[in-house]
C-alpha cells in the first residue's frame, strides 16, 4: 500500500499541475477565480488517476490520457460546487476549507460550477494526439456520466429520496449514478486513450462499476464514524437529512462486509483482463477505497 500511495500522489500532482495549466489565472475575474479555487483545492484526484493507469497498463503511456483525466476532475469539481449549495446539500466546508459559495458567493459558485462543466467540454475536444474517433468517443462517454441520466439523475434521485424510507434497490441505483458512473467513466477513457478492445473495455467497466458501489457505501460509513477533520466536512448529514442509505439499511457491520465483496468482484475482473503492466496499483486502489479515511 505505500507504493500505492506514492504513485497516487504522484498521479495527483501531475494532475495538478496540469489543471494549474489548463485553467490558467484571469487577473479581475471573479468567476474564474473561483473555478481555480475548487479546482485546485487538492483530492485523491481518484478519477484521474484510474484514466492515467489504465491507459499506462493497455499501452505504457499515462501521460496520453492526461487531457481525459483533467476533463474529470473538471466534471467532478463542478459537481461538488453544485451539491454544496444551499438548495442542494447545503454545506459549507468541502476540503477542510470554506465551500465555493461560502467563499464566493452563490451566483460567482453557481457559474464557476457551469464553467467548470463546459471547460471539461473544451479540454476533450482539444485532446493533444487523439484521432477524432477517440475524441469523439470520450465526449460522448464524459457527456453521458455527467449527464441527466447519468451523476445529475443520481443527485435528482438522492434529492428525492430525502425524508423518505426507499427500497435498498434504489438506493443502489442512486449510488451508480450519483457516484459510479463517473467512476465507469474514468477507466472507459483511459481505456479510449489506449485504443482498448470492446472485450478488455467490459471487464474495466465491470471493474469501476464495482470500486464504484464500495466507493459510495464506504461514504456511506464516513457520514458515520468518519472524523471531521480528516473528511474535511461536517458528519452525520446523512441522517439529518433522512437518507436512506447501506448503512440505514444494514448497519455498519454489514455494508462492510458488501464493500468487501464487491471489492473482491472488482478484483476478479481485473485478473481477466490483458494488461502489458502490472495491475498492482489498480488492486490496490480497490483494497484502498475500502480503508480509506477520507
Amino acid at each position: 500500500m505505500k507504493e500505492f500511495k506514492a504513485k497516487l500522489q504522484a498521479y495527483a500532482q501531475q494532475t495538478e499541475q496540469q489543471l494549474d495549466c489548463r485553467l490558467p489565472a484571469q487577473p479581475d475575474d471573479r468567476v474564474t477565480e473561483a473555478m481555480r479555487y475548487s479546482l485546485l483545492a487538492g483530492g485523491k484526484r481518484l478519477r484521474a488517476a484510474l484514466a492515467l493507469e489504465f491507459c499506462a497498463a493497455l499501452s505504457g503511456d499515462a501521460m496520453r490520457a492526461m487531457p481525459f483525466a483533467c476533463a474529470l476532475e473538471m466534471v467532478h469539481a463542478y459537481s461538488l460546487i453544485h451539491d454544496d449549495l444551499p438548495c442542494m446539500d447545503d454545506d459549507d466546508m468541502r476540503r477542510g476549507k470554506p465551500s465555493c459559495h461560502v467563499a464566493f458567493g452563490e451566483a460567482t459558485a453557481l457559474l464557476a460550477g457551469d464553467g467548470l462543466l463546459t471547460k471539461a467540454f473544451e479540454v476533450l475536444g482539444s485532446a493533444e494526439g487523439m484521432s477524432f474517433s477517440q475524441i469523439s468517443r470520450a465526449v460522448l462517454t464524459l457527456a453521458k456520466a455527467a449527464g441527466h441520466q447519468g451523476m445529475i439523475g443520481g443527485q435528482r434521485m438522492d434529492l428525492e429520496n430525502e425524508g423518505h424510507e426507499v427500497p435498498i434497490e434504489r438506493v443502489k441505483q442512486t449510488n451508480r449514478l450519483k457516484t459510479g458512473e463517473l467512476i465507469i467513466a474514468a477507466v472507459t477513457l483511459g481505456c479510449i486513450a489506449a485504443d482498448a478492445d470492446e472485450q478488455t473495455l467490459r471487464l474495466a467497466q465491470s471493474y469501476a462499476d464495482n470500486i464504484g458501489q464500495a466507493f459510495q457505501i464506504t461514504d456511506d460509513i464516513l457520514d458515520c464514524v468518519g472524523d471531521q477533520n480528516e473528511l474535511g466536512k461536517p458528519i452525520g448529514s446523512d441522517s439529518e437529512n433522512n437518507k436512506t442509505t447501506y448503512v440505514s439499511v444494514y448497519g455498519i457491520e454489514e455494508a462492510r462486509r458488501i464493500a468487501e465483496e464487491k471489492v473482491k468482484a472488482a478484483q476478479q475482473a481485473l485478473e481477466q483482463m490483458k494488461l502489458c503492466a502490472s495491475a498492482d496499483f489498480l488492486r490496490d486502489m480497490a483494497e484502498y477505497i475500502l480503508v480509506r479515511t477520507h
